[in-house]
């Protein structure tokens, strides 16, 4: 048997990369599977159907069950039909992942309001647009799987301010969603991958390097960086034995998972009133301004 028998997914970016190696793994273990991809380029021009459709032909071929989707998950109205297309194929959704995504990298200083609407359009918008009528749908039957792709870089990657944003309204959305879906057996979760693809083919190399980005992504497959290594963690938070894991982030890079712990008060300081400057000023530096770490990039 495998983990996922009886299970519909649809997974969004799945023509290539990360997101083909969690349909080829969803459908082995018993899955049917929407595999859904724009074909768009890195930085989201263009459409092509071949990489969604290559997919499903290299599914249907090891035995398995799939459908090709090309719709616009930065649309409501792609969103919607994309999860329709699940029901119209399958008759039922279970497992959302929202793995699709476009870089459009720039300093904030010289970043482009269409820069920045690009990609914050696909990541952050594109998860709303699919979430919403997917948990509409699970609400109704009273169970679900949301999986959600965050990123290391919204821990502050200095070249993608509106990645690192978009990914960081994620984290936000994961935690939401969680929180308001509970109670109708829904779970929804993060994860921040690590893994050599075409997007981070375009990070700079010592940027890459600092990321422990060492292989490009042709020379990826079999090594710890193949993308492929991200899908056991997907495979895990989509069955039926995560029930109780909820509003959690995870990282999977190479061969190890970690948690990510929740972001809370490490210090405070308190005033008997409002905050009197002098004072403010003389206690900031030797308590909240003490040791003070720039921010993290693992």
């Amino acid at each position: 048997m495998g983990k996922l028998d009886g299970k519909v997914a649809v997974v969004t970016g799945s023509g290539r990369g990360i997101g083909r190696g969690i349909v080829q793994l969803m459908a082995k273990e018993g899955a049917q599977v929407v595999v859904n991809d724009l074909g768009g380029s890195v930085d989201g021009e263009g459409e092509d159907k071949a990489p969604a459709q290559q997919v499903v032909e290299a599914i249907q071929a090891a035995g398995g069950e799939a459908v090709a989707n090309t719709d616009n998950i930065a649309t409501v109205q792609g969103g919607e039909s994309l999860i329709q297309a699940a029901v119209d194929a399958f008759g039922q959704l279970d497992i959302l992942v929202n793995c699709a995504g476009i870089l459009r990298d720039r300093m904030i200083f010289n970043m482009t309001e269409e820069e920045w609407d690009a990609v914050v359009a696909v990541h952050l918008k594109g998860h709303y647009c699919t979430i919403r009528p997917a948990s509409a749908l699970m609400r109704r039957q009273k169970s679900g799987r949301i999986i959600n792709f965050s990123s290391g870089s919204a821990l502050g990657a200095p070249g993608q301010p509106n990645y690192a944003a978009a990914k960081a309204g994620i984290l936000g959305l994961t935690y939401s969603s969680a929180n308001a879906l509970a109670k109708y057996n829904i779970t929804c979760n993060a994860i921040l991958p690590g893994a050599a693809t075409r997007m981070t083919d375009t990070i700079p190399a010592n940027f890459a390097q600092e990321m422990g980005l060492s292989e490009s992504s042709g020379a990826a497959q079999g090594s710890p960086l193949d993308p492929s290594n991200v899908a056991p963690i997907v495979i895990f938070l989509a069955s039926d034995e995560a029930q109780y894991v909820n509003g959690q982030a995870f990282g999977a890079s190479g061969y190890k998972i970690s948690l990510y712990s929740h972001l809370k008060p490490e210090k405070t300081i308190y005033s008997q009133g409002p905050w009197d400057l002098d004072h403010l000023f003389k206690v900031f530096k030797g308590t909240l301004g003490s040791n003070l770490k720039p921010p993290r990039m693992e």
